[in-house]
């Protein structure tokens, strides 16, 4: 009798025993009915509760647990499917390049832990229906992390590898009538864990679903299906080759959208490969733009004609390729809009439900978002078949990285030998079977247009050999491998240059030098935190450069846990937070969605920058270019609409029928109501001095309901500034000033104000009875460091201009008090500052108000700079209110929060929510809740009461916490009670950043460079 050997876990190369070849990801009715309703009868899941054991290695797991005789009953009890480190086992790790080991253990490839490894053994015990008796079962293990032995009722049945693709086995000789024993023992690390450091938590156990299949004597096990459009797109034939077990024969059965395209039968003359193809004519091609589908029925029957299987198999017939350097579908070039994504739920780890499928699905859809890389392993089954039917194409990865093994290679603390796989055989048979694996089980869906061997992995023989594989299988895909950039010595590795993170001007120079392939970032865009600035310079570059089609942001949904506090609340929890060591923490919060799966306010500028449509007005806001980079749709399968409104609010909106082909452009006229709205509101505006502005918006919405969205959501969008600027402002009420010997009193209609020597500031102002300030306001150079400015050292380079900010007076060290100068007007009264920051070299900074008997103040705030400091991260004021102005309006860009750098997305309207609603939801409390161009703003409490802000556009933002608690807190549940409402508005604030998060500042042209002088002018009223 065979048995296992403990010694295979870390032998690479035995993974796997006794396991059946692997097969297409089709699922077998028993008939139509069945197939209808959605139920097989050909499958038992095993899914639910299992007796479990956890030990924390080999030693300490029992022996001989999987005998009948041995009492399983009081062991604990575990979810299948789950992570054994989300059940209460163990902890969750986060570590991204490193290996979860490391400095635990010193190991060398293929070794594998010997002290903490754990091992979980499963118990589950079944009895089969009685539609399973007389045929033969097999078990399908959907994935398991990251290996495991299989025993039933006492007999080892096989072993497995590879934690992201099935693993199948033949029970049929080992059941028995009645009670079966299924026992299961996972190692948490294999010799295979060397090529699964992708960056993620890391986890063990039984996470995807496990079930029993009862086959049938005729059998289709396997089903290959290419749809292959010929060059004219106008004819089509579907091949398709059907590995069966038994005789017979299959009806064939083609239709689309219910009407028959062709109907056959192929005889079974016995078990084995049955090949073939039919002509289509016409074909209905598939894109993610029009995903149209063709629904393949097949009946399997025996001799005598019974049906004993039936499958339904969705067909997409498009044509993929390289052409002239470009990769090209359905004749047209791609550009992928693209986001990396990690399969990851914030309740259940690597175990999303379909529900949480789909609303990724639906969210990219609504986003504008047309390609996944699932990065970095086959995901769940499921999402292929969704992308097929809601359209979103696919770069399907294989189970591989490598990254803590080449990372230090490079940095010459390891040799070459120390690379996994590199050139080294004995990974060679590992990952060849993980690249067929990849393939047998997601062949069959159109939405893949693209294999990748894997992630990280650097380069060489071996994963040359991947890819010839992939070719090899599939001669209509194209494969891609970004670790060619760092291993040049076998180019054919990938169809196309691959890299990650590189600058715009570095894809420039490499496509002027390279001109052979395609270019594509399959990482872009570290959407790490408040990120994703300068994302658009990347967009941009699609309608430039032919050969750079477009890229994968990194990535798509932050890979949180939802945890609870010591006070019972929940937050979302990173690395380090299990108390794992090591970990490398909230670098796991890369997402443009948080992990609740809502978007986050980076998703307005990707839908924005990834739009399909695209709007540019003339100069005079009467015509505009309407530019279609759909590939397949004219641009009148929308609604458009030309929307007029006044200081934000909606006064016109008319509809104009808006066609433009596919890949085309064309100029349109603003309709005549619309511009005579505008004349009369012009007119009426004359001899005023109120601030109105018009805004002309081009909309494209849905024209009907789809599976993704609403009729009426907005897919598109241009806007253009039609007429109105602020000019300032002038009020000839009378004021009343009352100087003092500590205190500068300013009285006019309504209001108050009191502005301090000793306290360097405007100190008080009550506006019709109520004090409104809770602190004088001051100059603020500084604002809570993002994710990304960790990365080049921003607290470090700039930490001078946070000292400034808390700390600046009205004199020199050694110096004299230096009095605010009190200049009198014919219809204001100035007070003006002279702050003296502690920099090195002392850098000075003027603020003066002038004050309107109204109770207007304009902030005028100028500053000479210095060339040896460095640049500012933020020039403007920030007040500190009460918490009762927890009220916020403000008519500028919105809704979300917007930055030099990521406003694109911003669109020019009059919006209200609660100071709250601005505290972005980012794994680690940091700047937020920024709006750029602001004309005007309300920070109130419920009453309407509060403070207004005005002027030519500017920054503002209204938080409940000042920059510092915010740098001050790694959780959000660090951030203190809540007591103030803190108002900052600025002249500029330096962009967020985005090209990646280890090193890359914000782009020269979004930072307050250190040169000549700053001013900057706004005006607040009380309300």
């Amino acid at each position: 009798m065979e048995k296992f050997v403990y010694d295979i876990v870390g032998d690479p190369e035995v993974f796997e025993q006794n396991r059946m070849p692997a097969h297409s990801d089709h699922v077998c009715f028993k008939s139509l009915a069945e197939l209808t309703a959605g139920t097989t009868s050909y499958r038992l899941s095993l899914d639910g509760v299992w007796q479990f054991h956890f030990a924390k290695n080999i030693n300490d797991a029992p022996v001989d647990f999987f005998e009948g005789s041995y009492d399983t009953s009081g062991w604990d009890r575990i979810h299948v499917p789950a992570h054994i480190q989300m059940e209460g086992y163990d902890k969750p790790q986060y570590v991204n390049v490193q290996y979860p080991w490391d400095g635990k253990e010193m190991l060398t490839p293929p070794e594998i832990p010997q002290e903490f490894n754990p091992v979980g053994d499963y118990v589950k015990h079944f009895t089969l229906p009685d539609g399973f008796k007389q045929e033969r079962v097999c078990i399908s293990f959907q994935g398991v992390e990251s290996g495991f032995a299989l025993w039933l009722n006492g007999q080892y049945v096989g072993y497995s590898e590879n934690s992201f693709d099935p693993a199948e086995f033949d029970l049929t000789d080992k059941l028995v009538e009645g009670d079966n024993k299924l026992c299961v023992r996972v190692f948490k690390w294999t010799s295979g864990s060397w090529c699964e450091d992708q960056d993620f938590f890391r986890f063990s156990g039984i996470f995807r679903s496990v079930y029993l299949c009862s086959v049938p004597k005729t059998h289709l096990y396997d089903l290959t299906v290419e749809p292959v459009v010929d060059k004219s797109l106008k004819s089509a034939s579907l091949k398709f080759k059907f590995v069966t077990q038994g005789s017979g024969s299959i009806d064939l059965k083609l239709s689309l959208q219910g009407e028959k395209i062709i109907e056959g039968n192929i005889p079974l003359l016995d078990s084995g490969e049955t090949t073939g193809s039919c002509d289509v004519t016409k074909p209905v091609l598939w894109s993610a733009e029009e995903p149209n589908l063709y629904e393949l029925l097949l009946t399997v029957k025996d001799k005598k004609g019974k049906v004993l299987e039936v499958v339904k198999q969705n067909v997409g017939f498009r044509r993929f390729e390289m052409k002239d350097g470009l990769m090209v579908l359905n004749g047209k070039r791609i550009v992928f809009k693209g986001v990396n994504r990690h399969e990851f739920s914030n309740k259940n780890g690597r175990v999303p439900s379909r529900e949480e499928l789909i609303t990724d699905i639906i969210t990219m859809k609504k986003n504008n978002i047309n390609a996944i890389r699932t990065s970095h392993y086959p995901d769940d089954s499921a999402i292929y078949e969704l992308c097929d039917i809601y359209g979103l194409y696919m770069i399907a990865e294989n189970n591989l990285e490598t990254h803590g093994t080449w990372e230090p290679y490079e940095r010459g603390a390891k040799g070459v030998e120390y690379v996994v796989p590199r050139d080294n055989p004995i990974w060679e048979g590992l990952l060849l079977d993980r690249v067929n694996s990849c393939y047998q089980r997601d062949k069959n869906h159109p939405a893949i247009l693209i294999w990748s061997c894997g992630n990280e992995a650097n380069g060489g023989l071996v994963i040359s050999k991947m890819a010839a594989l992939f070719k090899e299988l599939d001669p209509y895909r194209l494969v891609h491998y970004e670790g060619l950039f760092h291993d040049r010595r076998y180019p054919e590795i990938s169809d196309m240059e691959s890299q990650m993170y590189p600058p715009v001007a570095a894809i420039k120079d490499f496509l002027k030098k390279n001109k052979e392939k395609p270019f594509i970032c399959c990482e872009y865009s570290h959407a790490m935190g408040n990120s994703c600035g300068g994302m658009h310079l990347y967009t941009d570059l699609t309608d430039t450069e032919p050969r750079y089609q477009g890229g994968f942001i990194w990535d798509y949904i932050d890979q949180s846990i939802t945890k609870r506090d010591r006070y019972g609340k929940e937050f979302e929890a990173y690395g380090g937070d299990f108390d794992e060591r090591p970990n490398d923490g909230n670098f796991s919060g890369n997402g443009i969605c948080y992990g609740d799966r809502t978007p986050s306010p980076k998703m307005q500028e990707v839908k924005f920058n990834y739009q399909n449509i695209s709007v540019a007005f003339d100069k005079t806001g009467k015509k505009f270019k309407v530019t279609n980079k759909n590939l397949f749709v004219n641009t009148n399968t929308f609604d458009a609409f030309v929307i007029l409104s006044v200081n934000g609010v909606e006064k016109k909106r008319e509809f104009i029928d808006i066609a433009v082909n596919p890949i085309s452009s064309k100029s349109f006229n603003v309709p005549t109501s619309v511009l005579d709205t505008a004349k009369l509101i012009m007119d009426a505006q004359k001899g005023k001095s109120d601030f109105v502005e018009l805004v002309l918006t081009v909309s494209f919405v849905l024209k009907e309901n789809t599976l993704w969205a609403h009729k009426g959501h907005e897919v598109a969008f241009g806007q253009t500034v039609y007429s109105g600027e602020f000019t300032g402002f002038s009020c000839s009420q009378p004021l009343k000033l009352v100087p003092g010997n500590n205190n500068i009193g300013i009285y006019g209609q309504d209001f108050s104000c009191m502005f301090s020597y000793p306290n360097a500031s405007l100190l008080s102002y009550v506006y019709c009875g109520k004090e409104m300030m809770i602190k004088n306001p001051l100059p603020n150079f500084w604002r809570a460091p993002v994710d990304n400015d960790n990365g080049y050292m921003m607290t470090s380079r700039y930490a001078q201009w946070k000292i400034a900010s808390l700390y600046p007076t009205l004199r020199r060290p050694d110096a004299p008090f230096v009095m605010p100068d009190v200049i009198p007007g014919p219809n204001s009264i100035t007070i003006r500052y002279t702050y003296y920051m502690p920099t090195t070299p002392e850098s000075e900074c003027h603020v003066a108000y002038e004050v309107f008997g109204d109770g207007t103040i304009r902030c005028e705030m100028d500053m000479d700079l210095v060339k040896k400091l460095p640049d500012l991260p933020e020039f403007g004021m920030i007040f500190k209110f009460d918490a009762d102005f927890d009220q916020v309006s403000w008519y500028g860009l919105g809704p979300k929060e917007t930055y030099a750098d990521r406003k694109r997305g911003g669109k020019l309207g009059f919006f209200h929510n609660e100071v709250k609603d601005n505290m972005a939801k980012y794994l680690v409390p940091q700047e937020c809740g920024n709006k750029c161009d602001v004309r005007f703003a309300k920070v109130t409490d419920k009453r309407g009461r509060g403070m207004m802000f005005f002027g030519k556009p500017f920054n503002f933002s209204a938080l409940p916490y000042s920059p510092h608690e915010l740098e001050n807190a790694m959780h959000p549940f660090e951030l203190p009670e809540v007591h103030y409402t803190y108002v900052k508005t600025s002249l500029a604030q330096m962009g967020i950043a985005g090209d990646d998060s280890w090193g890359s500042r914000p782009h020269p042209e979004y930072r307050l460079l250190n040169e000549g002088s700053l001013k900057f002018e706004f005006y607040f009223k009380g309300i």
